[in-house]
C-alpha cells in the first residue's frame, strides 16, 4: 500500500448481511454483496477493508453471527448433532456462560475436514478491488465452545484447533491475516495457552499479521469483565505486526497500559463504538486519536478502526461510521 498516511484504517471484520442477500441468497448474490461491502469500504477511503464476513452468517445461530460455528462444524473430528446429553454435559462445566449449547463435540482427532478457508479467501480476492484482510477466529475461544469427548485436555484441544487453523492460514491470498480473539479479556490468566495457539495459527502465514481483540458484543453487550494492564504479557508474547483493540469507549487506564506494550508491534486503536447507534463525528475522532497517541506514544499508533464487527447496526449506521473513521484520521492528520 504505497504512499499512505502514517495512520491507516481499516475495519475489523463483519458487515450486515443485506436485506436483498438474506431474502434470497444464492453463490451469485454473495459474491455480488461482497463486492458491494469491499466498493463501500473503499469509496469511503478505507486503507485495509475487509470482506464483510457475509459467507459465515447462519441464521440457526444469530447471536455470534456464525464466527464460531463456522470453522467448528466442518472440521474433521466435531460432531454437529447435538443431543440432551451433549447440552447437559455442557452445561455442567460452562465454559461459556453466554451460550447454553456447544458448537460442536469433539470425537476424534481433529483434522480440516471440510473446512476450506482458501477458497473463500479466494473468493474475496477475485472482487476485493486491492488489498484487504481476512480474518479467522482464535483457536483459544473456539475450544471455550466445543464439548471435548476426545482429548481430555483444554490446552491439547485448543492446541490441536490451532494446528488446523494453522494449515489453513498459510498461503492465504490476501495482504493481511487476522486472529480474532473475544474470551481471553476475561480470562488473562490463560494468556500463555492464548499466545500460544494464536502464534501456531499465524507462523505459517508470509502477509501481514494482526490479532484483534475485544470484550466481546453478544446482543449489543459487553461481555468480558477486564482491562489491557492484565494482558500486556499476552499482547507482548504475539508474534504479530500490529494489533487490534477495542478502545473507543475504555476508561483512561487500559489507554495506560499501552505504554508497555512491545515497541515492534504497531498499536491499532478503536475509536468508533460499535455498540451504540451514534454516528462519531470527525472530531470525536480525531479526539480519541489524539487521546490514545498522548498516552501510548508518539508514532506507536499505526492503525484505527471500529471496537470490533458491524453486523449487528442497521448498514446505515455502519456506514456513516465507516466514513466517520476515515474524516476523523484526516482531519487529525490534517489531510
Amino acid at each position: 500500500m504505497p504512499n499512505t498516511p502514517r495512520i491507516l484504517t481499516t475495519t475489523v471484520g463483519s458487515y450486515p448481511v443485506p436485506d436483498w442477500l438474506a431474502a434470497l441468497p444464492s453463490e451469485q448474490a454473495l459474491i455480488d454483496a461482497t463486492r458491494v461491502v469491499f466498493d463501500i469500504q473503499r469509496q469511503a477511503g478505507i486503507d485495509l477493508p475487509t470482506d464483510g464476513e457475509l459467507y459465515r452468517f447462519d441464521i440457526n445461530h444469530p447471536d455470534t453471527n456464525g464466527m464460531i460455528d463456522y470453522f467448528v462444524r466442518p472440521m474433521g473430528g466435531v460432531r454437529a448433532v447435538l443431543g440432551r446429553s451433549d447440552w447437559e454435559a455442557f452445561n455442567r462445566h460452562r465454559p461459556m456462560g453466554f451460550r447454553r449449547k456447544p458448537a460442536g463435540v469433539v470425537t476424534g482427532a481433529l483434522s480440516e475436514g471440510g473446512l476450506n478457508l482458501y477458497a473463500d479467501c479466494q473468493r474475496a480476492a477475485a472482487v476485493a478491488g486491492g488489498p484487504f484482510k481476512f480474518t479467522l477466529t482464535s483457536p483459544y475461544m473456539l475450544s471455550r465452545t466445543l464439548l471435548d469427548n476426545h482429548y481430555g485436555d483444554f490446552a491439547a484441544l485448543t492446541l490441536a484447533i490451532a494446528d488446523v487453523l494453522g494449515d489453513q492460514a498459510a498461503g492465504l491470498p490476501c495482504e493481511c491475516v487476522q486472529v480474532d480473539e473475544a474470551n481471553i479479556t476475561g480470562n488473562p490468566a490463560d494468556w500463555p495457552l492464548a499466545a500460544q495457539a494464536i502464534n501456531r495459527v499465524l507462523e505459517g502465514v508470509t502477509v501481514k499479521r494482526a490479532v484483534h481483540l475485544c470484550f466481546g458484543n453478544y446482543g449489543g453487550q459487553t461481555i468480558q469483565q477486564g482491562e489491557w494492564a492484565q494482558l500486556v504479557r499476552f499482547l507482548n508474547a504475539l508474534q504479530v505486526d500490529h494489533v487490534v483493540l477495542e478502545l473507543a469507549i475504555r476508561p483512561e487506564s487500559d489507554l495506560d497500559a499501552l505504554k508497555d506494550v512491545d515497541p515492534r508491534i504497531k498499536l491499532g486503536i478503536g475509536v468508533v463504538d460499535i455498540k451504540s447507534n451514534h454516528v462519531e463525528t470527525a472530531d470525536e475522532i480525531a479526539a480519541r486519536i489524539e487521546r490514545a497517541e498522548r498516552k501510548a506514544g508518539a508514532g506507536r499508533v499505526g492503525w484505527i478502526h471500529p471496537d470490533c464487527g458491524f453486523w449487528m447496526l442497521k448498514r446505515s449506521v455502519a456506514d456513516r461510521k465507516i466514513h466517520a473513521l476515515v474524516e476523523g484520521r484526516n482531519r487529525y492528520l490534517g489531510i
